[in-house]
């Protein structure tokens, strides 16, 4: 496979055949049919503009929540890079590339004043945590997004309101194929100071609750209720996944190198070593004891893609 599979020669990075283990978090899966690495926005619109229409795509951020199974994806993976990772501050609005990460933004933000805070601890880049509606400690992206980017299968520029996204808890309605480029949020103001104090603070509490020095996808399961169409947790009635993981014995639990975290046992651990077929055959035994303890279904929060190894 050496010829470029659409009819624009692209400026950016094009390369076939390329193994996905060394861009995901959890460092495993197989390789992609192509990985594109577009030079801009221009350069990504004309590159799918001439890509047949059979041939599927697949926007991949920085791999934080994400399986990509052993016999890789077929079809052509795009990264974005250097040309959409941009952020500005202006008024009480905050525009970032696709490819800056959650973590630069809040702190961006917060140098000029504007709290995005809630993004500080969110592994991943600003097109994952649009596509997923991200959130953390009460706040989500639903509750601040203006507009996002986006660029068709077909090569075509929109740009999607929060109801063109339809977002619920973790999801967005972004249609296959499409591929998010940047987005605009709205933030209230706040003392630079005491955001980064707080954020300080988001940090300390993550790091002595969760596995941050392990690899891991971040949280491996939703929590299984208890939260609206907007995406908001309704605490009155919140289940954690981990709670009910533990009920049904599971921390700790291992199939070769994966591994549940004693830390925390809704996170996900390759200890060195794991296939993807490791991790998506041990969050499968965690479901199905869950079901027999509890009688609740739990929901993946990782991603998993692309084909079983044959």
């Amino acid at each position: 496979m050496t010829d470029c599979p659409s009819t624009y020669t692209p400026r950016g990075a094009l390369t076939p055949n390329r193994p996905l283990d060394s861009l995901t978090w959890l460092r495993v899966g197989g390789p992609a049919d192509w990985l594109f690495q577009p030079a801009d926005e221009d350069d990504l619109a004309e590159f799918l503009k001439g890509l047949p229409e059979e041939i599927a795509v697949f926007p991949m951020g920085v791999g934080s929540n994400l399986i990509v199974r052993d016999g890789g994806l077929r079809a052509v993976v795009i990264r974005m890079g250097r040309g959409f990772n941009g952020i500005a501050c202006e008024g009480d609005t905050v525009t970032a590339g696709a490819a800056a990460l959650d973590a630069h933004v809040a702190r961006k933000a917060a140098q000029a004043g504007l709290d995005l805070t809630f993004l500080r601890t969110i592994p991943g880049a600003i097109g994952g945590a649009v596509r997923m509606n991200a959130g953390c400690y009460g706040s989500y992206v639903a509750d601040h997004l203006i507009e996002a980017r986006v660029i068709t299968r077909a090569g075509e520029r929109v740009t999607l309101t929060p109801g063109d996204l339809n977002f619920a808890y973790r999801q967005s309605d972004l249609p296959e194929g499409w591929v998010l480029t940047g987005a605009t949020f709205r933030a209230e103001a706040g003392d630079p100071d005491a955001l980064e104090a707080h954020m300080a603070e988001q940090l300390a509490k993550r790091d002595a609750t969760q596995p941050t020095k392990d690899r891991t996808a971040g949280s491996t399961f939703r929590n299984p209720a208890g939260f609206s169409s907007t995406g908001r947790a309704d605490d009155t009635h919140e289940l954690k996944a981990w709670k009910v993981i533990d009920d049904a014995g599971m921390r700790g639990a291992r199939i070769g190198g994966a591994q549940m975290s004693e830390k925390h046992s809704n996170f996900m651990i390759n200890t060195g070593g794991a296939t993807a077929a490791d991790l998506e055959n041990l969050g499968e035994e965690v479901r199905k004891k869950v079901v027999q303890s509890s009688g609740i279904s739990l929901e993946w929060e990782i991603m998993r893609v692309g084909e079983f190894e044959a």
